[in-house]
């Protein structure tokens, strides 16, 4: 089964949860606010994609912080923000088997299922 990592009003999260259903691929949706991610989570991620792909700089929750903050992440200071501030992590986080992809478009999902 295949996991599934977002917000619930995401409106990604929502096409890639339908594109899923539309497939008949069992999936498990995690809400990341309700269901707090833990660090080694977040670490496999890193690994696998790379953290500044999964930081997500364009996120309301980016711009008001410290330019000093800013200025100065690194893995270790993105994964604290991002285990701190969900939403700071792109979305949605797919994770089938040990393969982690970020984002959804039809056409990639089509691929990782094919």
């Amino acid at each position: 089964m295949v996991k599934i990592y977002g917000i619930p009003n995401c409106d990604t999260v929502r096409k890639a949860i339908k594109w899923l259903e539309a497939k008949d691929i069992e999936h498990e949706f995690i809400d990341y606010r309700k269901n707090e991610l833990e660090r080694s989570t977040l670490e496999s991620w890193d690994n696998a994609i790379g953290w500044e792909k999964l930081l997500n700089k364009r996120s309301t929750a980016w711009r008001p912080l410290d330019q000093s903050i800013k200025d100065n992440i690194d893995r270790d200071s993105a994964i604290d923000l991002m285990k701190d501030k969900v939403t700071l992590i792109k979305r949605p986080v797919l994770v089938k088997g040990s393969d982690v992809h970020l984002s959804f478009k039809p056409e990639q999902y089509e691929s990782i299922f094919s």
